[in-house]
């Protein structure tokens, strides 16, 4: 089993867990809020993710971290400790990830990334989130990026989708077919 697939198998389980009786963007918050400190402090993120050192130490050092945190919803603080014990603490941000990722599909919200060779007018910006919450049926929040590279026009990834607009795949596309002929 690849990290990737146990990350998103204990995000599933957290989610699982958490979805009846607990705030899920306050579970989100907390999650990242561990990970994000354990991958700030140098030391700590040393120590946590290396193989060398024992269980029982990591499990210390992340008892204590919780214990300091105090406020961890405990779903997320019993994560947090089975991942030391197991030796799986550098799954902690795909972990993350896929929770969140979790999180946007119960809330009907999917992230789009949307690139365009200049940067985007607020009203354009606002135009094509509409558009792609139209095309999805789903709450748009969109990330932009400048790429001048793609000439013009607009390429939108929603989930897996891609949405190619751009000028230069349009030119991509009318050089091979005048080579086909």
């Amino acid at each position: 089993m690849t990290d990737r697939t146990a990350a998103a198998r204990y995000a599933r389980a957290l989610f699982d867990v958490s979805v009846k009786t607990l705030d899920l963007r306050h579970v989100g918050a907390d999650l990242a809020r561990v990970a994000d400190l354990i991958a700030e402090h140098g030391t700590l993120s040393r120590v946590l993710l290396n193989p060398a050192i024992s269980t029982v130490h990591k499990r210390a050092v992340v008892g204590a971290l919780l214990r300091r945190l105090g406020d961890v919803i405990p779903p997320v603080a019993r994560l947090v400790a089975l991942l030391a014990e197991r030796g799986r603490l550098t799954l902690l941000p795909d972990v993350g990830r896929s929770y969140h990722a979790r999180l946007l599909d119960h809330l009907g919200v999917v992230e789009a990334r949307v690139t365009t060779a200049q940067p985007l007018t607020p009203e354009r910006a606002a135009a094509i989130e509409h558009s792609l919450a139209r095309a999805s049926g789903r709450e748009v929040r969109m990330i932009a990026d400048v790429d001048p590279e793609i000439l013009g026009g607009v390429v939108a990834r929603l989930g897996t989708t891609v949405y190619d607009g751009s000028i230069a795949r349009h030119l991509e596309r009318m050089r091979h077919a005048l080579l086909e002929r």
